[in-house]
């Protein structure tokens, strides 16, 4: 019994630990710049209008002037994230009959960039940001806990980055990607007593190195077309499982995730001088997350494989900016983002993700030559999404089916950036 329960415990919580609900498709953040979020990142590998553009298009700091540019901002994501209409069914018992608490909550999301003009056409620069992560968190009293209650990942990102001038029409750019992943999930146990108040917690960490690289077009004075790539990283997480059990269980376990690639074409249009017209189509490739295979670490024995089936995912922004006067910029921006998540069997608890809608406004205020600030605003709306997810035990076996809805999801973002060239 102690066996299976071991086998059963690993294999789900380091499946489920890899979830948490952010604010772009799967569990990827978006949010990545104060100015990009006025519109809702429409058009971002295009624009080119601050350091931000490292993280979506290296090329674009070659659009910025000599000298040092620095961009400094800070996002804070509400979110609210209730499940509801909860039940169970299969040989093991409801732990409880409580849909949970608000899994969402408040967050800050920060980001730093600063590029420097080498020369005329060279341009080096660095930004450090979160790029994955984010929280969901029931509370033990979930009826849903034993497929997890709580999960958390933060993945920070450094990316040093050089920007090259090809001539007047086109420029090219490249990043190194290092980043440092902590994933911790928490359930309750299934085994072997399923009602008690026993609880599971998984830790583990790892550092990966990846790239991103990007062109920009000058097609027209009034026109820029961008291209960008951004790598997979491929994290081996490393880490304990723990319990407060009877004896108490404490293994070493690992799992390798690997998170998606990204491919974006962004238009920038300048439709006179007070409009410019934004577009982009991305593309991510969550389909590298097919399942997750848990590894005993002192016997390299695959314990279990579960299956998230993620596919990949299309997101669409179209934006504006009016140049309201010399010191005033108006932004306005909406974007569809598709899901990885297909079936209300692979829908996790932690990962309840569906299709969202975004809509989003801002403004840039110019406060002098050197200085300017961004505020923007975007709401998420999440279409409502099912749940009929398994939970099984050592031999594999489904001991339990956990159904529910989630409603009205939502996610509000507000962001101040502080841009400064000297």
């Amino acid at each position: 019994m102690r066996q299976q329960f071991r086998l059963a415990v690993m294999a789900a919580a380091m499946g489920a630990g890899l979830a948490g609900n952010a604010t772009a498709a799967g569990f990827q953040l978006q949010n990545q710049t104060g100015s990009g979020n006025g519109n809702a990142f429409a058009g971002a590998a295009a624009t080119a209008e601050d350091a931000g553009t490292i993280f979506f298009n290296p090329a674009g700091m070659t659009r910025l002037p000599e000298g040092h540019s620095l961009s400094v901002a800070g996002t804070l994501l509400n979110r609210t994230v209730e499940f509801r209409d909860g039940s169970t069914s299969g040989a093991l018992p409801a732990p409880s009959a409580s849909n949970g608490k608000d899994a969402g909550g408040l967050s800050l999301i920060p980001a730093f960039y600063w590029s420097y003009a080498l020369n005329p056409t060279t341009r080096l620069g660095i930004g450090v940001s979160p790029t994955f992560g984010n929280k969901t968190d029931y509370g033990f009293d979930f009826i849903g806990r034993y497929s997890g209650y709580f999960a958390e990942i933060r993945q920070i990102n450094v990316n040093p980055s050089v920007a090259f001038k090809v001539n007047e029409q086109l420029s090219v750019g490249f990043g190194l990607n290092y980043a440092k992943n902590e994933t911790e999930f928490r359930q309750g146990s299934p085994l072997p007593s399923p009602l008690a108040n026993n609880n599971v917690t998984v830790k583990g960490d790892d550092a990966a190195v990846g790239y991103n690289a990007g062109v920009l077009w000058q097609l027209q004075p009034q026109t820029r077309l961008a291209l960008t790539y951004r790598s997979q990283l491929k994290f081996r997480l490393d880490g304990d499982l723990n319990s407060n059990l009877t004896p108490a269980v404490d293994n070493q376990v690992n799992a390798r995730l690997t998170t998606p690639a990204s491919s974006s074409l962004a238009l920038a249009h300048q439709l006179s001088d007070k409009v410019e017209l934004l577009a982009d189509l991305t593309w991510t490739g969550w389909s590298v997350i097919k399942s997750l295979n848990v590894v005993d670490s002192a016997t390299g024995t695959t314990l279990n494989s579960l299956s998230y089936n993620f596919q990949d995912t299309w997101r669409v922004g179209l934006g504006a900016n009016y140049q309201y006067n010399d010191q005033w910029k108006l932004r306005v921006g909406t974007a569809w983002d598709q899901s990885p998540v297909k079936s209300a069997a692979d829908r996790t608890m932690t990962l309840p993700d569906s299709d969202r809608l975004w809509l989003a406004f801002g403004a840039k205020y110019k406060i002098d030559e050197r200085q300017s600030v961004d505020f923007g605003y975007a709401h998420i709306f999440f279409d409502n999404a099912s749940t009929a997810r398994a939970v099984r035990n050592g031999a594999g076996a489904t001991v339990q089916t956990i159904s529910g809805v989630w409603r009205n999801n939502s996610a509000d973002l507000l962001s101040v950036q502080w841009n400064y060239r000297f």
